[in-house]
Formats: C-alpha cells, sequence, structure tokens
C-alpha cells in the first residue's frame, strides 16, 4: 500500500478559504478506495487546533522546524482524513485568514511560515512519524512549493508530486532568505528557484519535484503558453511530459441536492421539484422579489478580475433589463466589493450581494439558482461549476482551463443530442459575455430545453473515483521510476 504525505495551508473541513482546501479534504479519502494510505500536513492553525482538540501530541520527528520549537497534533477527522497538524506557536496561532494580517496585507514572515511547512514535510518524509513514514511527497501551491527542494537537498528518498492549483500566486521573496531557509546557495539558479532576482517557492516546486501535475487538462496546455503561465511557461514546457493535467473532482457526500442539510428542499435529476423551494428561499434570503419564474443568477467568487467580475459588472444592467436577477456571495478587491454593494443598493429586490463567504450560503445558492456565472479570465479547474452542475444550475462560464474541460455548450448540435449542460463563451470580453447572457435567457425561455440541458447536468458524475485512480497511477509511476533509478545508481556503484 503506497504511503503518502499530502503537504497544503488548508484543508475542508478544519480552515478554508477556496477551492484547495476542498481538493485536499476530499481527494485523500478518494485514495483510500485505491488502496493509498494518505496522511494530510498542514499548519495548526487556531481553527485547526480547535478542531483537533483531542489530537495526539507527537514529537517533531528531526527536532525544531527552521529553529522554531512545537509538535505535530495527529488525529482522525469524523469524515476519516489522517491528519498531522504543525503546531508552531509563534508562526500559526494567529487568528484570522491563514494568509493575510488584520491590516489586509500578507504576514511579512510568510516566507518562513510555509517554509517551516515545507521542511517539517521533508523531516517526516526522512525520519517518519509514529511508526508511518511517507514513500511520496504530494506538495499542493506554492506554500508546499520548497517540498521538493528540501528533498533535493537532504538527498532523501522519498518521491515527490508538485500540483499547481493556481500558477498566479507563487510566494516570491527576496533572494537574502534562501540562507535562512536551510537551502544551499546553489538552488538560487534559473533552473532551480532563482526568479527575476529573488526565489520562487512555486517555481522551486515545479523545478525540483519528480512529477508535476495541475488541476485540468486544458490549464495543463495553457501554463505552456506566455498568456498563462506568468513568466514560468518556459520551465513548463521545459519539463514537458513530466507535467500533466488531473481534472479536481467534487465530494459527492457533502455536496448533494437530494440530502444537503443546507438547503431549502430535496431534489434530484428525477425529481426538481424542491428546485422551487430553493428558488423562494434564496429570494427571501437576498432579499430579492419571489418571483418564479424569473431567471435568478448566481456568483460564488472571489470578486477579482482573474474571476472575470469586472465584466460581469459592466453587463449588470442588461442582465436587469432582459429581466433577470442576481445574487452574489464573495469577497476580493475593494472597488469591486464596493462595486456590487452599490448595485444592490440601487437595485433593491433585483440584486442582492453578500460581501463575505458563508459555506451554508453557498449550498443555497447552487440550490436555488437557475444560473450560475463564471466568467474568469483564466481557471485551472474550478469548483463552483461542479456544484452547479450537481445541482442542476447552469454554468455560464468562460471557455478556459477546467471550465472548458467541464461545461458543454448548449449549441444546437449537443441540445439535440440531450448533451448541453450550459453556456460558454470566448473571448473573455464584456462582449462575449453579453452575448451569453442573451444565450442563457433565450435557453430559460424555452422550458423543454432547459429542462433537459439541467437533468444532463445533474445527471454528470464529477466525484473524485476518476481523478483518483489517475491520481494512484501517478503515484505508483513515479515510485516505480524511483525505484528503477535507485537500482541503476547502486549497479554502478553510487
Amino acid at each position: 500500500m503506497p504511503r503518502i504525505l499530502f503537504v497544503a495551508s488548508e484543508c475542508y473541513p478544519l480552515v478554508k478559504t477556496g477551492g484547495l482546501a476542498d481538493v485536499v479534504g476530499a481527494l485523500p479519502l478518494a485514495l483510500a478506495s485505491q488502496g493509498i494510505d494518505v496522511r494530510v500536513l498542514l499548519p495548526a492553525y487556531p481553527q485547526v487546533r480547535e478542531a483537533l482538540s483531542g489530537a495526539a501530541r507527537l514529537p517533531l520527528p528531526a527536532g525544531p522546524v527552521l529553529g522554531e520549537e512545537g509538535a505535530l497534533l495527529a488525529a482522525t477527522t469524523e469524515t476519516g482524513l489522517k491528519i498531522l497538524a504543525l503546531d508552531l506557536p509563534r508562526l500559526y496561532r494567529r487568528k484570522g485568514n491563514p494568509y493575510t494580517a488584520p491590516d489586509g496585507g500578507d504576514w511579512p514572515d510568510n516566507h518562513r511560515r510555509f517554509g517551516a511547512l515545507s521542511r517539517a514535510a521533508a523531516d517526516i518524509a526522512e525520519k517518519g512519524v509514529a511508526a508511518w513514514r511517507p514513500q511520496l511527497v504530494h506538495a499542493h501551491d506554492w506554500q508546499a512549493g520548497l517540498v521538493p527542494a528540501y528533498l533535493k537537498a537532504d538527498k532523501a528518498g522519498a518521491a515527490s508530486l508538485f500540483t499547481i492549483h493556481n500558477i498566479a500566486f507563487q510566494g516570491v521573496f527576496p533572494a537574502r532568505e534562501l540562507s535562512p531557509l536551510g537551502l544551499p546557495a546553489s538552488f538560487f539558479h534559473r533552473e532551480r528557484m532563482e526568479f527575476w532576482g529573488q526565489i520562487s517557492y512555486l517555481k522551486a516546486g515545479i523545478a525540483m519535484a519528480d512529477k508535476v501535475s495541475t488541476v485540468s487538462p486544458t490549464y495543463a496546455r495553457e501554463l505552456q503558453s506566455a498568456e498563462f503561465g506568468w513568466g514560468l511557461d518556459g520551465l513548463i514546457r521545459h519539463r514537458g511530459a513530466d507535467v500533466l493535467g488531473i481534472l479536481n473532482g467534487i465530494d459527492r457526500k457533502v455536496w448533494d441536492p437530494a440530502k444537503d442539510p443546507f438547503i431549502a428542499a430535496p431534489f434530484s435529476a428525477t425529481s426538481f421539484k424542491g428546485k422551487a423551494a430553493n428558488k423562494r428561499a434564496l429570494q427571501e434570503s437576498f432579499g430579492l422579489q419571489p418571483e418564479p419564474e424569473t431567471p435568478l443568477f448566481c456568483v460564488i467568487s472571489r470578486l477579482t478580475e482573474q474571476k472575470g467580475m469586472d465584466l460581469l459588472l459592466s453587463n449588470l444592467e442588461h442582465l436587469l433589463w432582459r429581466g433577470g436577477q442576481l445574487a452574489v456571495l464573495g469577497s476580493g478587491e475593494a472597488k469591486l466589493e464596493s462595486a456590487f454593494a452599490e448595485a444592490a443598493r440601487r437595485h433593491p429586490g433585483r440584486v442582492g450581494v453578500r460581501i463575505g463567504y458563508d459555506e451554508a450560503l453557498s449550498h443555497l445558492l447552487q440550490a436555488g439558482a437557475d444560473a450560475i456565472l463564471i466568467p474568469s479570465r483564466y481557471e485551472p479547474c474550478g469548483l463552483t461549476q461542479l456544484y452547479g452542475l450537481r445541482y442542476g444550475t447552469l454554468p455560464v462560464v468562460a471557455r478556459t482551463g477546467g471550465l472548458a474541460d467541464t461545461v458543454i455548450d448548449a449549441n444546437p448540435a449537443a441540445l439535440q443530442a440531450g448533451a448541453a449542460t450550459g453556456i460558454t463563451f470566448a473571448p473573455v470580453t464584456a462582449e462575449a459575455l453579453r452575448h451569453a447572457l442573451d444565450r442563457a435567457f433565450a435557453l430559460y425561455g424555452d422550458r423543454r430545453a432547459f429542462r433537459a440541458a439541467r437533468k444532463a447536468a445533474m445527471g454528470l458524475d464529477f466525484g473524485w473515483a476518476a481523478s483518483a485512480r489517475l491520481y494512484s497511477q501517478l503515484y505508483r509511476q513515479i515510485l516505480t521510476a524511483r525505484r528503477r533509478a535507485h537500482k541503476g545508481e547502486k549497479a554502478h556503484g553510487h
């Protein structure tokens, strides 16, 4: 049974700011059915310590981490996740967002906080913990990007896989931090982790892991272009066949409209009756007019230009002129938060906005809306469109990344075949989004076609099983290659 250590900065249900947490919380459970033994290492933030109040306290396998005293908290969650929480009080016992200080800026020692996470992962890989030692470390995003670097510096036996969830967030810090992190000066090189005179944790992961994955096949291809590669496209092209895309999945138990405790009424692909009750509840919750026949669009997103929220704002008057309603849940750039809040004030009963994030409310939005808007300029995978498909809330999405891989456009051929599951558009411009909205209104007006698309969407299976099989195969491939390389070194006397 392969032993895998996941390393990440968040994990649902312990701590969540975005889709990364959903992946790290669900994929290990799906991998268990593939005969994979997974532990998840993450920082012991206050909310994690509280959730793991009964955890066993274990010594750090190699003593202090980057000079920080602490321990590992070992526990199994109610869902069956095996957790190792890195408890370094000076680095992690801070309330609020895991990444940002109360003033809204990044914590000034984030390089040290997440460097320590990677260092601890490498220590576990080398020394083991509680008679368990991983054969492969699966590091997620820039916060775990130094794991392959530490493994390489240690000449450790464990293999590594690095997953890019969003290449735009790269963990870039001053070059002077390399030595305090305990990494060799030779790593400050353009083929390692040097990035425009600084060090990049994300680049370290891409350059030094055995293999690199990302969260959809289309995004893996897009990363090789200057438009989407954020300065790392050359490195990704250089890694070539070592980079592949495996589509994210969703936890079908957590996201199940037939059994969801957060929604007003259950429903399924064979009985949509509860959808109407959820629409009423959603309209009431957001102060919208209780109009059952009005097309209700929703947004569950970071309110940023990357997510195309400026494009939506430029089309808001058009959406309302066409007779639609809009419910928005999210937070992000201050100017966009203000613009959406102002839109709600200008259009009471037509636009409802909640700034922030609410897990329960996100379920009601998926259950009650008719369509979910995701006009992202780029989208590595996206999970909200998968939740929308599961709940029969048809996605209106830009044709990029994982959105392109998961939503079947309601063109005439797809409608005739009964395969359409949403609306896709390109290029990602305000004009193209306006045309997509017009197509969504037209589809909604054709009740038979809309119902068929809703049924087709809910009939898709984007659970983790298929992706878990691919990851299982990838782990075994990496481990087999490592064993062969090790045998070759021994045969040559190295």
